[in-house]
């Protein structure tokens, strides 16, 4: 697998995650965001990964040769959650209903931190990964002199 292949891999990671990163920002942005109606409330929202090849990578563990390309990361889409909204009996609050309850998003901020610490890491690895590759490849070049 050549140096640039890596490269193109590990940036799809990057990518990938970095895309995670921005959906849980968005989400802990408006955990607490208020609506009068469940149609407008605002639903966490997660981002779905897919196998994706990478262009010119072929996978050195295909059991034929000229196998399956390598695989790098895509994001397929953004879901929303189908989780229940979380209503509060709340009458004074100007955006209550005429019931008097306010709804809120189904954002579990505890659960979207743990998200964001381990989409933190993950491009985090990707980062040391594309660092090991850089001083592979300087270490090569540096036997050719």
């Amino acid at each position: 697998m050549a140096v640039t292949q890596i490269f193109n891999i590990a940036g799809s990671a990057m990518s990938a995650q970095s895309i995670r990163l921005n959906t849980i920002a968005s989400n802990l942005a408006n955990a607490e965001s208020a609506s009068s109606s469940v149609d407008t409330t605002y639903r966490a929202r997660h981002p779905v990964f897919k196998v994706a090849a990478v262009s010119g990578v072929v996978d050195p563990f295909a059991p034929q040769q000229g196998g399956p390309e390598a695989a790098g990361v895509s994001v397929a889409g953004i879901l929303e959650s189908q989780a229940p909204l979380q209503p509060r009996y709340e009458p004074d609050h100007p955006m209550a209903n005429e019931d008097g309850y306010v709804f809120y998003p189904n954002v579990n901020p505890v659960e979207e931190m743990a998200n964001m610490i381990s989409a933190s890491r993950s491009y985090q690895s990707s980062v040391e990964l594309m660092n090991t590759a850089k001083d592979l490849a300087q270490r090569v070049l540096s036997l050719a002199e």
